[in-house]
């Protein structure tokens, strides 16, 4: 499968491209060893293979985000869907660890701790897409409902505890590899080409920017914009169920109160600097290099040993950066700003002044 990006495509992700090369250029430059790559137990090991690996999660609600924001919406409960999912999955390996049971008993069969948490994280989706499409509340208002009331939701589930789990199989979705690369990767790619064949082979992805561009229109051309828009919502909670489950499995344990936290920040940000417009055209590429944009700013901050608490400092002045090179009024005035220098130069010249 070929991914082919038009000429308005590329023009979207030149900013975040180059940002994205540019902290790549630094790292290669100032820290010593960024680049070393070796390989452990058949498994590829180093800054950079963890930039991708770290950086998963983000990208696949990212990735859902994308979508939500290209039809003129917003979804902040990503991180609070993503800490239920992580809940519901490690409930049902150690459902007795809540109450001071400590033995496991019969472990559920993986394609269930991974599909029942996906078909809640989706019926999160659902709720919040019958908010926004059917009830017609905001959807940074429809969206704060469920980012508040779904941690709650996740911390009743571990009844406020850290539920921590052995289960080798769901281990695999956080730590394990294949074919030398960290499955979280693989996920990457396989939603990612998923995503570009269903939006970008299929009508799909023209709805979806004819509904956030101009749903007036798309209703009158036959476009049902309710469906649209409640699709793309639980498609991005399941983006997060995803997410949630990765991290989970990573950590073998599921932390209500820090999973997914602050995550609707980081997918929104990588969206942005992606180029996606709200309310129109969106670029997949774009999205990705934009969470590896936010992920390679934590890692270098912490392979440099800066102290952890500047990030999101660095991370602010990233996005502000990139978002003003792909301002369109901020091009034009620095194309004016440099002609008017041009001309002066010019007039100088040719008065045969010189200074």
């Amino acid at each position: 499968m070929k991914l082919k990006l038009n000429h308005e495509s590329y023009k979207q992700i030149i900013g975040p491209l180059a940002a994205f090369l540019l902290i790549l250029l630094f790292n290669y430059l100032f820290t010593p060893g960024f680049f070393d790559l070796e390989i452990k137990d058949g498994q590829l090991f180093g800054s950079i293979v963890d930039i991708f690996n770290r950086g998963a999660p983000v990208m696949i609600i990212a990735l859902g985000m994308t979508l939500v924001y290209a039809t003129g919406g917003i979804d902040l409960s990503v991180g609070s869907v993503m800490a239920i999912s992580g809940a519901v999955a490690a409930f049902m390996i150690r459902p007795g660890y809540i109450s001071g049971v400590l033995e496991y008993g019969t472990l559920p069969p993986v394609w269930q701790v991974i599909l029942i948490p996906l078909i809640v994280a989706a019926i999160a989706g659902l709720w919040n897409g019958v908010l926004v499409t059917y009830l017609k509340i905001q959807p940074i208002i429809a969206t704060l409902i469920l980012m508040v009331a779904g941690r709650g939701i996740a911390q009743l589930i571990t009844k406020g505890n850290i539920i921590i789990f052995r289960h080798e199989n769901f281990e695999v979705l956080g730590s394990g590899n294949f074919l030398g690369l960290p499955v979280p990767v693989v996920m990457v790619i396989v939603i990612a080409l998923l995503m570009h064949f269903l939006t970008r082979k299929t009508a799909l992805g023209l709805f979806i920017e004819a509904v956030g561009s101009n749903p007036t229109a798309s209703y009158f051309i036959g476009i049902n914009s309710r469906r649209i828009k409640l699709l793309v919502y639980v498609f991005c909670g399941i983006c997060a169920g995803f997410a949630g489950l990765i991290i989970t499995a990573d950590i073998k344990g599921a932390d209500a109160n820090n999973c997914g936290l602050w995550f609707e920040l980081d997918a929104i940000a990588a969206v942005i600097i992606g180029g996606t417009v709200w309310g129109g055209r969106y670029t997949l590429a774009g999205t990705l290099l934009g969470a590896l944009i936010i992920q390679s700013i934590t890692t270098t901050i912490l392979s440099r040993g800066i102290a952890p608490e500047q990030i999101l400092v660095y991370k602010a002045i990233v996005v502000l950066s990139v978002t003003l090179i792909q301002s369109g009024n901020m091009r034009k005035m620095i194309v004016q700003l440099f002609n008017s220098k041009k001309k002066r130069v010019s007039s100088i010249a040719n008065s045969g002044v010189v200074k």
